[in-house]
């Protein structure tokens, strides 16, 4: 049903190259911890989940030209490279998570032979991915406890198999809808400055043939006071323990209309995108991108973005009581949120 983003096959690792859709489909091979940092950080892998997946694959690169090495060696290299991709983007918490599940076994395993630690390196790198397969799973079929039959939805950035392990979080809702026989419409938001809906979502589920409309972020609040909008999903970078949710620049925009449409709203998220060190959403950091991402759409040069004065944010803090809940693996968090996060991690 879905194209794999993340292929780890044979001990390498491939990604789709997300700056050429959707004009073309090209895999990049990884072969080192630089061109996986370079990846990430120029958004040719992008969406939290499949940059934590790129992430433990990358340090298993990384840990496997090292099995020349003594153990401190070892754990010097590969925590040098662990804080430069840590580093790599700021906002989406699976990039840490995964990085600590890695630096876990080799900090600890200082009783084994390097080669050894380097095969449990590559075993958790695939059980991270299969994990994250699993959840977008369950996250969908969860998902459609909250789907009316018809049901005309809008989401926002890009949510599906591009950003995932698996077939997606808010875009996993639709395809489990799909596969279940719903009759399902989707109004997907272009997500200016990068067009991560335009150039991917729309690629993704026209490739899978379900029925959708391409929308410039501007129209969103139109349709939903016309009521063509039934319902609206979008995933998350980074959920605080008081259930507000870090996504993609306008997420707050559309939940903010929703509330006063009174339109149900919901975030998409596996647990390893929740944050529970940080007690809101204001202590989220958000990464400030290049201004050439706005500059470029009209047609201005790069001598412009050394004194234009352009804001940049990727990604906004949606307020929790904003959300009409979270859909996660292991069920739907409601309201209200940051009472019930609890419940579900106790």
């Amino acid at each position: 049903m879905y194209t794999p983003a993340i292929i780890f096959k044979d001990d390498k690792l491939k990604i789709i190259d997300q700056t050429l859709l959707p004009a073309r489909l090209v895999y990049l091979e990884i072969p080192d911890i630089a061109t996986c940092i370079e990846a990430i950080k120029t958004l040719k892998v992008r969406g939290a989940p499949a940059i934590g997946i790129c992430a433990a694959y990358g340090l298993f690169i990384a840990a496997r030209s090292l099995s020349d090495k003594t153990y401190n060696e070892f754990v010097h290299y590969m925590d040098t490279d662990a804080a430069l991709l840590f580093g790599s983007r700021p906002t989406a918490v699976n990039l840490g998570w995964a990085i600590e599940r890695i630096r876990l076994i080799y900090q600890t395993r200082a009783d084994l032979p390097v080669s050894q630690i380097i095969n449990l390196i590559r075993a958790e790198s695939i059980h991270i991915h299969e994990e994250d397969i699993q959840a977008c799973t369950d996250m969908g079929y969860h998902g459609l406890k909250i789907v009316s039959n018809p049901c005309n939805i809008l989401t926002h950035c890009n949510t599906g198999s591009l950003a995932t392990g698996g077939w997606g979080t808010a875009l996993g809702v639709i395809y489990a809808a799909q596969k279940e026989g719903y009759d399902i419409h989707v109004y997907v938001d272009e997500t200016r400055p990068v067009g991560q809906g335009a150039r991917l979502t729309f690629w993704e589920l026209m490739q899978n043939d379900i029925p959708c409309t391409l929308i410039t972020d501007s129209m969103a609040g139109s349709l939903m006071k016309a009521k063509k909008i039934d319902l609206i999903l979008f995933g998350a970078d980074r959920i605080a323990a008081n259930g507000d949710v870090a996504n993609k620049i306008g997420s707050y925009s559309l939940a903010a209309l929703a509330s006063f449409h009174k339109i149900p709203c919901y975030a998409v998220a596996p647990f390893s995108t929740f944050d529970l060190s940080l007690l809101s959403g204001d202590l989220i950091e958000i990464e400030l991108r290049k201004s050439q991402e706005i500059l470029h759409i009209y047609g201005y040069n790069d001598n412009l973005s050394e004194f234009a004065d352009v804001y940049n944010p990727a990604f906004d803090v949606t307020p929790a009581e904003l959300l009409s809940g979270i859909i996660t693996e292991q069920g739907i968090i409601s309201q209200p949120i940051a009472k019930h996060i609890l419940s579900f991690i106790e």
